[in-house]
């Protein structure tokens, strides 16, 4: 199963990164619209918002971590949006010796690192050639191909020696991953002693003696989301603190912001419907064609509440 599942999350990816980037730009993941979901933003700063967010919510970067240097994993990186907007941000930081900005509204996207900074340096993993490709141009474009690179690797076997990371950056790609406790497992053994690890990702609501086990209508749904999007299955993010916590991690936290970005999809749906992506889609192939008429359904889910935004933040 994970050889057939692996080629359709490529294919999927091969075929609509390019249509991605030329609609909405080099961040493909959700926005964040506020923590109640209200705010009106324009689209790519809500993405970079939601970077923004969840590096303020983790505490990083950490002044001290910066002096020396400081080595990001980015597990699932699509065209290179989080790898370089991380790597020039926190050079920035150790640049000016300054104390963690994360909450701060900064655009990081035009800097380029100072060589004689301490040396920041990330890796963006994805299994699609098509992506790893056009992150390596975009890191050249923007002066950073000495400071990152992008491989198409397995998260579950990752090629990387035991405690090579700083920081292990998961954002939206552990909803694709066949073995979630692989998975985990795999990001805690390359992080470094005192590394940190963000996660956030797609759930599907808690289950419990309250909550009750998803319903055959529920399931029903879910199964047509995993088919479009190339998913094995999603698991609750009580399920994923479980898995964590079983881990050396310490400093644990989790925390549901389906509400902050639940309006993404509705948006993406109306960029959806210009000229140029509908001929956009229609050039792309069959794969990017479902999976833009399904975005209704991660739309209805998040709204019935089966759908949700989970992150974790783990210290090793």
């Amino acid at each position: 199963m994970t050889s057939t599942l692996y080629q359709q999350i490529q294919e999927l990816y091969d075929a609509s990164s390019g249509l991605w980037e030329q609609v909405w730009g080099e961040h493909m993941h959700h926005g964040f619209y506020g923590p109640d979901g209200n705010l009106k933003k324009e689209r790519r700063q809500a993405q970079i918002d939601l970077i923004e967010e969840l590096l303020g919510w983790a505490g990083v970067p950490k002044e001290q971590a910066l002096c020396e240097p400081y080595r990001i994993l980015d597990v699932g990186c699509g065209i290179g949006g989080s790898t370089l907007y991380l790597t020039q941000k926190f050079s920035s930081i150790a640049q000016n010796n300054l104390k963690s900005d994360a909450g701060v509204d900064r655009d990081f996207s035009r800097s380029t690192p100072d060589k004689t900074s301490p040396r920041v340096t990330a890796t963006g993993i994805t299994l699609s050639p098509v992506q790893a490709n056009r992150a390596a141009e975009r890191a050249k474009i923007a002066g950073l191909e000495s400071n990152v690179n992008f491989l198409v690797a397995d998260a579950l076997n990752m090629p990387f020696p035991d405690e090579s990371f700083d920081l292990v950056w998961s954002l939206e790609s552990g909803e694709h991953m066949p073995d979630k406790i692989k998975f985990l497992q795999e990001c805690c053994r390359v992080l470094k002693p005192g590394g940190t690890l963000i996660l956030a990702t797609w759930c599907h609501r808690p289950l419990g003696e309250t909550a009750g086990e998803l319903t055959d209508a529920e399931r029903k749904e879910l199964a047509e989301i995993y088919r479009v999007y190339a998913l094995p299955y999603v698991i609750s993010l009580p399920e994923y603190e479980e898995i964590v916590r079983s881990l050396p991690f310490t400093s644990i936290r989790s925390a549901d912001w389906s509400k902050a970005v639940a309006p993404f999809w509705d948006v993406v749906i109306d960029s959806a419907l210009t000229p140029s992506a509908i001929w956009g889609l229609l050039t792309s192939g069959w794969t990017t064609i479902q999976a833009a008429l399904a975005l209704s359904l991660m739309s209805r889910g998040y709204e019935s509440g089966l759908i949700r935004f989970g992150l974790i933040c783990a210290v090793k």
